[in-house]
C-alpha cells in the first residue's frame, strides 16, 4: 500500500509539472509566437503603405496579409496591432483579423474585427473595458480612421447578424461606417461571444 502511495504521488507531481508547464506555454509560448509574427505584420504593412500607387485605397488584399494598424488609447500608449486580413485560425494567432467580406476601413458598411482573449498576446483581452465615445484608431495606408465606441453586449455565436453591414439588421442598407469587434466570453470559453460596436468619427488623409 505505501509503495502505491508512493507512486501515486509521483503520478500525481508529474502531471501537475507537466499542466504548469502547458499553462507557461498558453501564457506566454503563445504570445512569443504572436509577437513574432506582429513585427513582420507590421514591418510589411509599412512597407506597402510606402509602396502603393495612387491613393492607397484597396479593393480587397490577400488572405494573411497586413491590412491595417490598430490602436486603442484607452488600453494604453503601446496598444498597437496590425490587423491581418483573415479570421482562421492560422489568421488569430498573429494579431487581430479582419472578416472578409466586411466593410474595409472607412467604408460605408460594417468594419468586423475578431481577436484572441486570453492566448497568443490576447489582442482583444480588454475591449470589455471600452466605454461609449472611446476611441478606437484604424491606421489604414490611405488614412487615419477615428471610430467611437456606441455600445457592447454579450451574444452566442449562433448570433452570427452582428457582421451584417448594419448589424443585427439583416438586408437592411447601410449608411454609415462602422466597426464591430467580437472577441469569447467569457474569458478562457468560447461559449458566447462579447461584442463592442462603433461608428466612424473622422478621416485624416494621409499626405503623398
Amino acid at each position: 500500500m505505501r509503495a502505491v502511495l508512493r507512486t501515486f504521488g509521483e503520478l500525481s507531481i508529474t502531471l501537475g509539472l507537466v499542466m504548469l508547464m502547458f499553462c507557461a506555454y498558453l501564457l506566454w509560448g503563445t504570445s512569443a509566437y504572436t509577437e513574432r509574427h506582429q513585427e513582420l505584420l507590421q514591418r510589411q504593412f509599412a512597407q506597402d503603405a510606402a509602396t502603393v500607387p495612387g491613393d492607397g485605397k484597396l479593393d480587397s488584399i490577400e488572405l494573411g496579409r497586413a491590412l491595417a494598424l490598430i490602436r486603442i488609447p484607452r488600453l494604453g500608449a503601446e496598444y498597437k496591432y496590425a490587423i491581418v486580413e483573415g479570421i482562421d485560425s492560422e489568421h488569430l494567432r498573429q494579431g487581430p483579423g479582419h472578416y472578409p467580406g466586411t466593410a474595409l476601413p472607412g467604408e460605408i458598411g460594417n468594419f468586423v474585427l475578431s481577436g484572441h482573449r486570453t492566448t497568443y498576446s490576447a489582442p482583444f483581452n480588454r475591449i470589455g473595458e471600452l466605454q461609449r465615445g472611446d476611441e478606437v484608431i484604424i491606421d489604414a495606408r490611405e488614412a487615419r480612421y477615428t471610430y467611437r465606441v456606441t455600445s457592447s453586449k454579450i451574444v452566442y455565436p449562433t448570433q452570427v447578424d452582428v457582421i451584417e453591414p448594419v448589424p443585427e439588421r439583416p438586408g437592411k442598407r447601410p449608411k454609415e461606417a462602422l466597426l464591430t469587434l467580437s472577441t469569447c466570453h467569457p474569458e478562457y470559453s468560447a461559449r458566447q461571444r462579447l461584442i463592442v460596436y462603433g461608428v466612424l468619427d473622422g478621416t485624416q488623409e494621409r499626405r503623398t
